[in-house]
This record gives C-alpha cells, sequence and structure tokens, in this order.
C-alpha cells in the first residue's frame, strides 16, 4: 500500500522488501501492468481483463485484440521503453459512478466491478503516467524497479474460465529483479521443454490425446499401457502384502449417493452429470462412496473385523474447464490407486503410520524426492469443529512422531477432512501432487457405517483415504519427466534390443531373444549398420542393445551395451541372471555394467 495510506480497523500491514519472499509477487505484479499500457499503447482498442502474478511469472487476459506470439518483440520493446521511464506507480481512489464511467466500453472490468469490488466505495486504482486500471495492489514505486522481464507466449482462456463465455487471449510472462535470476529461468524452462511429457510421450509412441476422442480423455499406446500395467503390478503387490482386499465399484452413480455423500453439494460444478429416463446420474468423482457402500452392505461388522481396508484402482472423471487441461497432468479421465479404511479409534494411528510407511517404500523405489503438507479444512466443508480438529490433530501427531519436516496448508483440505498431501519434486525442482492420506470422520456418519463394539453397542468407524501413488496420469507424467524417457529397466517398454551385425546374424538374435522371452525384447531386423541400430536403440530410450555377430554366434555370447555407451561381452546366461536382479530389484539406473 502506498505509504500516505491509512490503515482501516481490523486490517494488518506487512512490509515487503526486496529480500521478502514476496516482493517476487508484487515486482510481477507491476509487470503486468507495464505489459497493459504498453499493450494499450500499441493496440488501444484492446480491452484489459484480469492480469495477476503467478508462482513463476504473470499473465494477462485481453479482449478485442488479434495478439499473437508473433507480436510480442514488439511489446517487449514499448514495455522496456515504460520501464526506462521510471513511471512513479500510485493508487488512486475513484467513486463507484467515476469507476462504472471509466470503464462503460469494458464489459469485464464492468464485471469485476460488480462481483469482486462489489461494495468498495471509493474503487482502488494505480497509475504509471497515462494508464491507469482497477488494481487493490500491492505494486513496486515506479516501473523503472523492475529489472528483467520475457513475453513467454500466448494462448486462449475463457472469460472467468467458464467455456460458456468468450475466449480471449491470454499472455504469459515473467520477471525477475535481475537478468541473472530471468536467464536461470529461461534455462530452467529450456530443460522442461526439453522433457516434456508430451512431446517424449509422442516420440515413444506413449500415449495421446486426439481432439476427436475428447479433451483429457488420453489413449494409452502399448508402450505407455506397459509402463501403467509395471506401476500398477508394483502397487498391487505392495497393498496385498498389507492385508488390502480388491473391490471393484462403477463408472457412474445416481446423483442421490452423491447427495448423501456430501459430494454433489461441494463438488457438482466438478462433476459430470446428466440424465438417464429423468433420473440424474453422475460419473464417478470419487470412489469413496462406493467403497462405504460396500462397507454398508457386507452385513454387520464386528469390532474383530476392524480394520477393513479396501483397494481399487479406480476410474474417475473431473470436469476441469478446458483451457486448464495439459496432457496428462490435469485431464477429465484418470485413475486413482484408491483404498479406503474403516477403523476404530484405537486403530487411527497405527494404520496411518502404516500407510505412511508404504508412501516411503514407494517414492524409494520410483526415485523421487518428497514434500509433506498438513492441509487443514476449507471454506467449503462438512462436519462440526470438534471433528475436524479431531482428525487434524491424528495426522499432525503421526507427522511429528515420525520426525517428518512440513508445511501447513491452511484450507487446503477435502471437504469431508484434513489431509496429509506428499508432493513429487523432479529433477528440475518441480513440485507435483503426489500421495495423500485423509482422515475422515464426516462420510461414515453420512452413510451411517457402524460396527459393533466390545459392548455389543454400536459404534461408528472412521475412514481413512489414501492414495500411494495420486493419480496414475499425474505421476507417469513426472517420471517421464524425471527420466527423460529414460526409464527404469523394469519399467522401460522395451527392455532389450538385439542388433544383429547382418542378416546372416537373423536367426541367432531370433534364439537370444527367445532365451530372454520373460523380458521385453524386440529384435532389429531392418538392414540397417550397427552404428545406425545402436543409434536407433538410443533415440529409442532402450536400457539395453544385444550386439549380435559372427563371433559372439560362435562363441554363444552376447556383446552388452547400455544407454549409458558402456559395453561389455558376456554370456546369454550372465546376463539373463543379472537383468533378473535388475529388474527384480527395480533399480532407478541400469547395474549390470557398472
Amino acid at each position: 500500500m502506498p505509504l500516505d495510506d491509512r490503515l482501516e480497523d481490523g486490517q494488518e500491514l506487512e512490509i515487503v522488501t526486496e529480500s521478502s519472499d514476496e516482493y517476487a509477487s508484487v515486482l510481477r505484479h507491476s509487470a503486468a501492468h507495464v505489459f497493459a499500457q504498453a499493450l494499450k499503447r500499441i493496440h488501444p482498442e484492446a480491452k484489459l481483463t484480469i492480469g495477476p502474478w503467478t508462482e513463476d511469472g504473470f499473465y494477462y487476459d485481453v479482449a478485442a485484440t488479434g495478439l499473437d506470439k508473433e507480436d510480442l518483440e514488439r511489446v517487449e520493446e514499448e514495455m522496456q521503453d515504460i520501464i526506462d521511464e521510471d513511471l512513479d506507480i500510485e493508487r488512486e481512489h475513484l467513486d463507484r459512478d467515476e469507476a462504472k464511467d471509466f470503464y462503460r466500453d469494458n464489459e469485464y472490468k464492468t464485471e469485476i466491478l460488480e462481483d469482486e469490488a462489489a461494495g468498495e466505495d471509493p474503487v482502488s486504482f494505480y497509475r504509471q503516467g497515462e494508464f491507469i486500471d482497477l488494481c487493490k495492489g500491492p505494486h513496486v514505486d515506479s516501473t523503472g524497479d523492475i529489472g528483467a522481464f520475457k513475453l513467454l507466449e500466448v494462448a486462449g482462456a475463457y472469460w472467468r474460465g467458464n467455456e460458456d463465455n468468450e475466449q480471449l487471449t491470454r499472455v504469459y510472462g515473467t520477471a525477475f529483479p535481475s537478468e541473472q535470476e530471468l536467464e536461470e529461468f529461461m534455462e530452467r524452462r529450456r530443460k522442461a521443454e526439453e522433457r516434456d511429457h508430451r512431446k517424449i510421450g509422442q516420440e515413444m509412441n506413449l500415449f495421446s490425446i486426439p481432439e476427436v476422442s475428447g479433451p483429457g480423455l488420453p489413449l494409452y499406446h502399448p508402450g505407455g499401457k506397459t509402463v501403467l500395467q509395471e506401476l500398477r503390478d508394483y502397487v498391487d503387490g505392495v497393498v496385498l502384502e498389507q492385508g488390502y482386499e480388491r473391490v471393484e465399484t462403477p463408472h457412474m452413480f445416481r446423483a442421490e449417493l452423491w447427495k448423501e455423500s456430501g459430494h454433489y453439494e461441494a463438488y457438482k460444478d466438478d462433476m459430470f452429470l446428466f440424465d438417464i429416463n429423468d433420473e440424474e446420474f453422475g460419473l464417478k468423482a470419487m470412489n469413496c462412496p462406493g467403497h462405504a457402500q460396500i462397507y454398508k452392505n457386507s452385513g454387520t461388522w464386528s469390532y474383530r473385523d476392524l480394520p477393513v481396508r479396501y483397494y481399487e484402482n479406480g476410474k474417475a472423471y473431473r470436469k476441469e474447464q478446458r483451457g486448464e487441461l495439459s496432457g496428462l497432468s490435469r485431464v477429465w479421465g484418470f485413475t486413482i490407486d484408491d483404498a479406503h479404511l474403516f477403523v476404530r479409534p484405537d486403530q487411527l494411528k497405527e494404520e496411518i503410520i502404516e500407510v505412511m510407511g508404504m508412501i516411503e517404500e514407494v517414492v524409494s523405489t520410483l526415485g523421487l524426492e518428497t514434500r509433506y503438507m498438513l492441509a487443514t479444512r476449507p471454506e467449503k466443508s462438512i462436519g462440526s469443529d470438534k471433528i475436524w480438529d479431531k482428525s487434524e490433530a491424528a495426522l499432525q501427531e503421526v507427522l511429528e512422531e515420525q520426525s517428518l519436516e512440513y508445511g501447513v496448508e491452511d484450507g487446503d483440505g477435502a471437504f469431508y477432512g484434513p489431509k496429509i498431501d506428499v508432493t513429487f519434486e523432479d529433477a528440475l525442482g518441480r513440485e507435483w501432487d503426489g500421495p495423500t492420506v485423509q482422515v475422515d470422520f464426516n462420510m461414515p456418519k453420512r452413510f451411517d457405517l457402524t460396527y459393533v463394539d466390545e459392548n455389543n453397542e454400536e459404534k461408528r468407524p472412521i475412514m481413512i483415504h489414501r492414495a500411494l501413488y495420486g493419480s496414475y496420469e499425474r505421476l507417469f507424467m513426472v517420471l517421464i519427466e524425471q527420466y527423460e524417457g529414460n526409464f527404469p529397466t523394469w519399467l522401460a517398454p522395451e527392455q532389450v534390443r538385439v542388433l544383429p551385425v547382418s542378416d546372416d546374424n537373423l536367426d541367432y538374435a531370433h534364439e537370444v531373444a527367445d532365451e530372454l522371452s520373460e523380458f521385453r525384447v524386440e529384435v532389429e531386423e531392418r538392414s540397417h549398420t550397427v552404428s545406425k541400430k545402436i543409434q536407433t536403440a538410443h533415440s529409442d530410450n532402450v536400457p539395453y542393445m544385444l550386439i549380435v555377430g559372427g563371433d559372439e554366434e560362435e562363441e554363444g555370447t552376447v556383446s552388452v551395451r547400455d544407454r549409458d555407451e558402456s559395453e561389455q561381452v558376456m554370456s546369454l546366461e550372465s546376463f539373463r541372471t543379472q537383468l533378473r536382479s535388475e529388474v527384480d530389484d527395480k533399480s532407478a539406473q541400469t547395474q549390470i555394467l557398472k
């Protein structure tokens, strides 16, 4: 806020300096205004809408302009001129009538005045030179304080994120206090583009999302399905060892179930709902109501029967806005390695600890770093304060007793209960949602779930929601980018490729492949040079190549070459044994020639 502003009763003041964590957000907010000012200088007809800062930059949505990526350089030049002008950024106030008149030709800003700024009089604006924009701030002192910036890309976005509204032009950019920080960001961005799972997925023929099949609905090709099946087989083994029971629920339910569970009220806008014979149904957005119904319809439960642990690789569907869909990171249809546990109060802590141990095992196997966050009660929730306090305390106690460092995400819990969220950190330091553990006292009450205790009295079980991966789709995306397509051998769609030196060695190459039939092995039958065959196998991200020529055929050996270009001649049996060990151990790196 400007230094001459006054604090109102109940307001708090936070000092933000260049060394503050919040400074980058303030700087980027101001850079968004500089972009808008530059755009209006070049395209006076442009209608500005919103221009917030983001985690690593900013964006501005505009209408009534045919802006495309080729125009960004010209806008950047004008932005630099504005920065060089070192214009003071000052807060001003207009009364509501003045504000409405100012935006009489901009329906977007008018809507903001009527919604977000409803009741404000006077209304807060910020001015820099000739440019003025509806804004609460804060901002840096002047345009000259913006050290380094870059406009990144142009995309489409619906007004308010609603597909029924007009599509706008969204311009993404970023800003930093120094050129060095900007250069480091651009290098990270370049590396991220090289690892982009959409690019690698296409190159490796892993998946596709064709427009004709629907947005956010991925199709998995044989190679991609192979990776997903390996992930499924692995987590199934981990889960079944802990006494979980497999169950299965349908892809849709009557809306009555979603109303009873509370999802309809809290989640209706994100669900696919439709009528069948004048009755409303919804595609499954969550697996938990189905698991609760299985528990309820399985007869009378004794306290001796608990814990009950149901597990399902369940398909779910959530109606994300089209503009938010992105490869496998955000989709409409996805699969969760979902489990729901029904436990007594005295079992709650032990079961949470066991789930946390399973998460640690899975994350370690996948070679990913993690961060733990305790997500507390959101504004839109169900249940009493007492139930929520009890649930949050249970999760916090486990985190602290396990000596796990964690942060707190206030208001980010599920609508029915708090949770421990585990984020994956990839090779570039980016974080992605992953495993979760959630405590739920509410759903057992809503579904009237019970068990009979040792005194022959009905009691309410506690429900634990948990996933070791999160969604398979997002995990697959993380692994593709983490390994740049060079999957660990146990996950690789093709584990070994046999490369005959010439067509004369084709029969021996097939004999070798037959001996390794327990693995995923292909024979390169094209009449290329050996160097070309090796190059192709490297490009296809095959962990091991077996080069076989006359000498190898005569001696019954293979020349083993790995993706790191190490090479060694060994017996086929020795290679098979070592490969079996590497796959069974789920090693993150190739091991045979190390």
